[in-house]
């Protein structure tokens, strides 16, 4: 997901004018070959003493079966759904048939279903507290409040289950909050079964602001449906226990999903245009005075679909050496109907670059939703085989566009395919994929970030892999899991390579495709790449929110006259310390009056150290890291410090210290 920062744009560019002499501040902002080749799950069995009742039918068209294909993920789950569009009400009416193999080997009497949009059924759910109504410069509008109602659940036999349910609250006990609903099954499912539960429920679309809802005409159906939670083996993530992965839907978590297949009949009106996850498996068809679509997807970990009669849709098909075929769909919002080539193009450049790098992008589709301006809280997100980018706003927007596109096309690796746990581990999906967005956008539009400036933002380290509800603010959110994690990883390539973090990078998203791997995975790839180990660099930046911060403590300078000659010797001692994570190598530079500098290397084993310097003329500064080339250290106002001078040096160099920051001021870019 991309975070919104188009407002901040001009206000930190001020506060970097305050704070650029020591750093800056810089804008907030698929498969394994193996194919699961498990026996047939055999079908857990409803007690048939249980009374029988009447099953509620579907009005909803009978679905076709699915087309067959190979298996290229686990798929422990199947979904089919039936799902209409009132649009006078923004209404859903829906049902749901669900298949779930059994991935472990405990017996099972619990399924666990996520109804996420009871997010936003009124301002005292957990989603609401504690994003406080808004999500990246969106707010909720007033009565904008939106929730799912489930009307039937039942066994294949008929039996009903909803005097069987019961919402939890795991994560903070909020009674209000009914985003997690247990069922507890008549009968135990054992590892290897498989149990289908069929579902009835209704949707109240909320006002848009959290990626989901309607805005006029726009319908934007993200988490849409009852999804069952995620059941972990032992050995997942590096579990030694089975069980069920529990996670409120909080303001600042995304999702965990397991994969599966999903064969989706979706309703609307006749004038309404559908986009959606897969493949449309025949040609819409007129039902009365409705349209009715039938979408197919397989080896995907969630299913999203937008429906709005203003899209202007545009297809082109598209093949690179990693990319055998795809079809790449544009559903734009009129006001950018004239820039369908800009939006090709950025797809284009990311399916290539990132199938080259990661791993071929294996689905047949890709497709880009342009919300309306009034839609704008559903843009800059990711779904299997969909993404949105942001609401259209303006007609000629700069390269946010590209970036936008890019950063969405880039969860299609880490997050569709290689699918971390966004509850738990956010930063294996959105620095991975912020880390790829900024290569590619160098790469392809010549747009180099600011790095130093970047990590000027992380006022706050946090560790890496912290429940996201977890972390000390939205603000320490964001910067810890979409910058500071970003950094991590640059500051690996710095430390490894270039040449073997774009092996790191292969291997793990290779290996990890269609799997759920863990921060721990990853470390065991860096280390196998580069045949070492990592272990205290990951405990301290990554299982905790180390930064290293170096400060110039003290000059003391002196002047003697050198034997046998009229000229002076100048000495100087300069005292530098670490007051935060060790770092090694780091550079100080030391500029004499005349003009001369000389830059040598601290090994940064101690907390503190001292450099003699005798030369012929006096020592003005020493700075630490003059190139911020340590990207994990944030605080840099006590990096720099010059020693007495006189009236005349003073001026000469607070001209050039206003050069320093009229250069830096240049190089602010996204």
């Amino acid at each position: 997901m991309k975070p919104r920062s188009l407002r901040y744009t001009i206000i930190f560019a001020a506060l970097a004018v305050l704070t650029l002499l020591g750093g800056g501040i810089w804008f907030l902002s698929g498969h394994s070959p193996a194919a699961w080749t498990a026996s047939a799950p055999k079908e857990a069995k409803s007690p048939a003493a249980l009374p029988q009742q009447r099953i509620v039918q579907s009005v909803l068209p009978e679905i076709t079966p699915p087309p067959v294909s190979e298996a290229l993920s686990q798929r422990v789950v199947e979904y089919h759904i039936d799902v209409q569009l009132l649009a006078d009400t923004e209404t859903l009416t829906a049902s749901e048939t669900m298949t779930w193999t059994h991935p472990g080997k405990k017996p099972v009497q619990e399924l666990y279903f996520h109804l996420y949009p009871n997010a936003f059924a009124s301002g005292d759910t957990t989603f609401m507290k504690e994003s406080g109504g808004t999500l990246r410069g969106d707010s909720m509008p007033a009565g904008g409040y939106g929730s799912l109602t489930l009307t039937d659940l039942r066994t294949t036999e008929g039996v009903s289950l909803m005097q069987r349910t019961q919402y939890v609250q795991p994560d903070d006990g909020n009674v209000n909050d009914k985003t997690l609903l247990k069922v507890h099954l008549p009968q135990p499912v054992n590892g290897g079964e498989s149990v289908t539960l069929k579902l009835q429920f209704e949707v109240k679309l909320p006002k848009i602001f959290a990626r989901m809802g309607a805005a006029d005409h726009f319908v934007m159906a993200g988490q849409w449906f009852p999804k069952l939670s995620v059941y972990e083996p032992a050995g997942t993530r590096g579990l030694k226990e089975e069980g069920w992965n529990l996670h409120q839907y909080h303001g600042t978590s995304e999702f965990y999903s397991d994969f599966g297949i999903y064969n989706v009949t979706i309703s609307v009106p006749s004038d309404y245009m559908v986009a959606a996850t897969g493949f449309p498996v025949k040609n819409a068809k007129l039902v009365q005075d409705r349209k009715v679509y039938q979408f197919y997807a397989d080896d995907v970990h969630d299913f999203a679909w937008a429906a709005s009669p203003d899209f202007v849709v545009a297809e082109k098909a598209f093949s690179a050496p990693q990319v055998p075929g795809v079809k790449i769909k544009l559903y734009l919002d009129p006001l950018h109907k004239d820039l369908q080539e800009r939006y090709f193009q950025a797809a284009e450049a990311a399916l290539t670059a990132f199938s080259k790098w990661y791993g071929p992008y294996p689905y047949s589709t890709l497709s880009i939703v342009v919300p309306p301006e009034a839609g704008n809280g559903a843009g800059g997100m990711e779904y299997p085989t969909l993404i949105t980018a942001f609401g259209a706003a303006e007609a000629s927007p700069g390269t946010s566009l590209e970036r936008t596109v890019i950063h969405e096309i880039g969860h299609q690796f880490f997050y569709g395919m290689v699918a971390s746990n966004e509850f738990e581990e956010a930063w294996l999906d959105e620095s991975f994929t912020s880390y790829a967005e900024d290569r590619l956008m160098e790469q392809e539009y010549g747009v180099a970030p600011s790095l130093a400036l970047q990590s000027s933002l992380v006022s706050s380290s946090q560790p890496l892999n912290l429940e996201t509800w977890k972390y000390s603010g939205n603000d320490a959110y964001t910067r810890n899991v979409y910058i500071r994690g970003k950094l991590v990883l640059k500051d690996i390539e710095r430390k490894a390579g270039t040449k073997n973090m774009d092996a790191i990078l292969s291997a793990y998203a290779r290996k990890y495709r269609f799997k759920h791997p863990s921060t721990a995975d990853f470390q065991k790839i860096v280390e196998k790449v580069t045949k070492q180990s990592w272990q205290t660099y990951f405990d301290q930046y990554v299982y905790s929110g180390g930064a290293p911060d170096f400060a110039v403590d003290d000059i003391r300078l002196s002047a003697k006259r050198n034997s046998g000659s009229e000229g002076l010797q100048y000495d100087a001692v300069v005292e530098v310390s670490n007051k935060g994570s060790q770092y090694t190598e780091v550079p100080v530079k030391f500029t004499f009056s005349d003009g001369y500098t000389v830059q040598q290397y601290w090994n940064g084993q101690d907390k503190a150290t001292a450099f003699e310097l005798s030369y012929k003329a006096p020592l003005v500064s020493a700075e630490i890291d003059p190139q911020h080339s340590i990207l994990l250290e944030s605080r840099h106002l006590n990096n720099f410090r010059m020693a007495e001078l006189d009236h005349s040096t003073l001026s000469r160099w607070t001209l050039s210290a206003t050069t320093l920051l009229e250069t830096l001021l240049g190089t602010l870019v996204w």
